[in-house]
């Protein structure tokens, strides 16, 4: 039986003082510290995620955009409300279901779907695809396609700031099928061996691709994996915008000063397929239906109206304008042109042809 939700332990910092307040919630703080047109924009960004990805499935099934593609649908919160954390020095790291974290980083949805399309126009010429976004001005490095394997390359970006002094943080989100690898735990021992500046968030959506948490990994909690280099870690509700936000500033807070990294597992849920041709038998539709309820999304929707904080009407307006961005962002892909072929040479793929190069005659 699935464990219950929800945060377990939490670094120590210091704004748990301020957290322990009886009358205190991340939704005061929150409006205290950011003001309301802030927590309007954090339900922009998840509902422009949610869109996008709802157009993409449509893109999808009309054939154009081809390979994988891997939706982040229902996961909005945990994305928006940890990076929403992040300062312009600051890095991202992701896997291939990388969307919803390019967004929320700021990346333009032109250059996105251009990138689903195959398009030269894309954030990587049209190369990468949905699970290699990538935008260098952005630190946003990218979406991973093996499993894993990122979170070294975290590690590496860690170190660099560290020992350049940018006051730089990294940041790289997972699922939990990638805590059963040996990048996993390699990562974690030299982060925590450094004290690297490094954020580890863990999205638990309860199933590595179609392998339920308790059948893949003998430890369902997955912070408490941690333990074993004496790391901090803590166990969050990933579907709580602000809560998310709150909980992982901490971990930001506590990397960047020094003392090491953080292990966070948001417990979260995809209500979309592993990727879009996933037949979901491992499932069911009943289970997907409940979670559907506790959408994250339309939770905080409801605590902005709820609140006086905005009415549906403007809400209805904001969705609106989204769709119309979405919008034009198919009609940006559709009229692109197509890689030509000097890719193969000016992309940064390949390297230069050898009678370009000075080649040493006693190597040849």
């Amino acid at each position: 039986m699935q464990k219950q939700r929800g945060s377990t332990k939490a670094v120590t910092s210091a704004t748990q003082s301020v957290r322990s307040s009886m009358t205190s919630t991340p939704f005061t703080r929150a409006l205290e510290h950011l003001g309301a047109d802030q927590l309007v924009e954090y339900y922009r960004q998840m509902m422009l995620i949610r869109r996008f990805e709802e157009k993409c499935q449509e893109m999808y099934t009309r054939s154009k955009i081809g390979g994988f593609l891997h939706l982040y649908v229902g996961e909005e919160a945990t994305g928006v409300g940890a990076i929403s954390n992040l300062q312009p020095q600051d890095h991202v790291f992701t896997h291939y279901r990388d969307h919803g974290h390019a967004i929320a980083r700021g990346l333009d949805i032109n250059p996105l779907m251009a990138e689903l399309f195959g398009k030269d126009t894309g954030c990587s010429r049209g190369m990468g695809g949905s699970m290699h976004f990538a935008d260098v001005t952005k630190n946003f490095w990218g979406g991973y396609a093996i499993v894993g394997s990122h979170l070294l390359l975290a590690d590496g970006v860690a170190l660099q700031c560290k020992m350049q002094k940018t006051n730089g943080v990294v940041m790289v989100f997972f699922g939990d099928g990638a805590t059963n690898g040996g990048e996993f735990y390699e990562a974690l021992n030299f982060a925590q061996l450094w004290k690297l500046p490094v954020v580890f968030v863990c999205e638990n959506n309860l199933f590595a691709m179609g392998t339920p948490l308790e059948v893949h990994s003998s430890v369902t909690e997955i912070y408490r994996k941690a333990n074993a280099f004496d790391m901090k870690s803590m166990r969050i509700d990933g579907n709580d915008l602000l809560g998310v936000r709150e909980q992982v500033g901490e971990a930001v807070e506590h990397a960047r000063s020094g003392k090491g990294p953080v292990l966070v597992e948001a417990m979260t849920y995809r209500f979309r397929g592993h990727s879009a041709q996933d037949t979901q038998k491992y499932r069911t539709k009943e289970d997907v239906e409940k979670h559907r309820s506790a959408d994250p999304l339309e939770a905080y929707r409801k605590l902005l109206i709820d609140e006086e904080i905005c009415p549906a009407s403007r809400l209805d307006a904001i969705d609106v304008q989204i769709d119309a961005e979405v919008d034009a962002s198919v009609e940006f892909a559709d009229n692109s042109p197509v890689p030509g072929n000097e890719w193969l040479t000016d992309a940064g793929i390949y390297a230069a042809p050898l009678e370009t190069l000075t080649v040493d005659p006693t190597l040849v």
